[in-house]
Parts: C-alpha cells; structure tokens; sequence
C-alpha cells in the first residue's frame, strides 16, 4: 500500500521541512518530491504536510506517519537483506559530533547493531572540525557532523538555527564584555560567536572552555556565561537568551552526513548507516 521510494520522500521533507532540501538530500526533482508526497497522501487519505509558500509543517497525520514510515522501511531493509542472502560485516568508524550526545543518537545505533551484528562499529565523538580532519585523514569512515556556513559538500540530515543560550535569569551587562563559554578550536560554533561578535564590535571575554557538552553546558546552568548552541538540541536547564541583551544573530547550521574513501565492505556498512540515519533524522532533534 505504502511504496518504500514514497516513505523515503516523506522522511526526507518531514525532516527537512523543505521540498527543495528534500530534493537536494535525495538526488531528485523537486517536482519529483511533491509527486511522491502527492501519492502517499493520496494512499493515506489525509494530507501530511500544511504548506504554504513560506513554510512546510507536518499535520498531526504525518508526526504519526512518522513512526510507521520508519517501521515499514526497516522491516523493508531486512527482509531485503535477508532474501538477498548479503550480511554486512567489516569495521565501520563513525564519528558523530558532540550536539548528539543527548539526543536519540544511541537509539538509531542500537537498532542497526541489532540488524547488522556482523559489523564492528566504532564511535568516535567529538567536535565537527576535528571529525572532519580525521575523516580527510582516512581516520573515519563516516561522521555526522556541521558544515561551515562556506561549505557544500556532505548529505544535509538536518538544518537549524544557531542561537545564544544561558541560565534563566541571567543578565548581561551591557557595558562589560559578554562572558563566553566556547569550544576549543576548531570549533565550528566557536568561530560563528566570535564572528558575529567582533563583527557587531561588541567586547567578549572566555568564561570557560571545554571540548565537552556536559562541562560546558554545566558552566551555562552556573551562570558563568552565554553558548551558541543549536535551537532545536538547547540542553535542559538552559533557554535561549532574549533579544533584548543585544546579541548579534548567528544565523543558520546545517549537520550533513560525509563518507570516507574506503570502499568495499566498509562502504556497503557506510551506506547502510547513513540511510538508518537519516531514516531516523527527525529523531536527531528531540531529546532522550
């Protein structure tokens, strides 16, 4: 009833929330998108998405769809592995940056170890730039990651705005520099905040830095400071910082999928992780 290549289409804009990225993402049309969205909400009988020309959001029909399109394509996936008699096997390296540490990551990894027991699944996580530097060093086989607002290459899973997040209640000073809490170089949000900052010619200083989300996000709960952090993974205990502190915007990040140069066995396993993630992206921005 329901075609795989059509499911497929869903997830990618319902993750998305953009034909245009669906299509990017996809490899398709964007007319070819609309088209499989069309017949799928024709075999559902509802519609799934409310659009307009400014904007796309799922209906309460397509959140549920969300979880029985990720059902049928999984079940789809192993039954196809398993009449096709292939097993995945080899060593996978993945890497996966430190934003995901508390989202549903870990569930999208259980799953696909749980159907692919053969292959030896290695996670490394850690800043996006310095994933990036292991993947172009052959030290990777696959990360999630950010992409620099300068970059095209990678599989979009998802895209988000970057915003300024503290404590609530927390207030600054408008006449003393603006308390930082950072990631160490190369840190791709690090680079964004002292951008927009030295570009708005407004004073900061480091509070604390640290390559870990827990330390730094302990240090924002203390009150030592202001992160650029992504809106839709802000940590609990913490809340975006209001307009009128007079911070500057830091504009959009996108998190994007790249694959290393190893081919073979390591690809195949490459490939399949990658579609288990994005399959699962909308997963990605909602906590544990």
């Amino acid at each position: 009833m329901y075609e795989p290549t059509q499911l497929r289409t869903f997830l990618a804009v319902a993750q998305t929330l953009s034909f245009t990225r669906a299509a990017d993402r996809l490899g398709l049309r964007q007319s070819t998108v609309s088209q499989h969205v069309r017949r799928l909400e024709e075999a559902t009988g509802r519609p799934l998405f409310a659009r307009d020309t400014h904007r796309v959001e799922l209906t309460e029909d397509g959140e549920a769809m969300l979880g029985f399109a990720r059902t049928i394509l999984q079940a789809h996936e192993r039954a196809a592995a398993f009449f096709g008699g292939t097993r995945l096997r080899g060593r996978l390296r993945f890497g996966a940056s430190e934003d995901f540490v508390t989202t549903r990551l870990p569930e999208i990894l259980e799953s696909f170890r749980r159907e692919h027991p053969e292959v030896d699944l290695e996670l490394t996580v850690e800043l996006s730039g310095t994933l990036q530097a292991r993947l172009a060093a052959g030290r990777l086989d696959l990360i999630l990651a950010k992409r620099r607002g300068t970059e095209s290459e990678g599989r979009l899973v998802w895209e988000d705005t970057l915003v300024w997040i503290g404590a609530p209640g927390l207030r600054l000073d408008p006449d003393r520099p603006v308390p930082l809490i950072l990631y160490p170089p190369p840190g791709i949000t690090r680079a964004r905040a002292l951008e927009a900052l030295e570009a708005q010619g407004r004073a900061w200083r480091i509070a604390c830095t640290s390559s870990s989300l827990s330390a730094n996000v302990a240090a924002a709960r203390a009150g030592l400071g202001v992160m650029a952090h992504t809106r839709g993974l802000v940590p609990p205990g913490l809340v975006p910082v209001p307009a009128r502190a007079g911070l500057p915007e830091l504009g959009d990040v996108g998190f994007v999928l790249r694959r290393g140069r190893r081919g073979g066995e390591t690809q195949e396993a490459a490939d399949a992780l990658a579609e288990a993630i994005l399959a699962g992206g909308d997963r990605l921005h909602r906590p544990r």
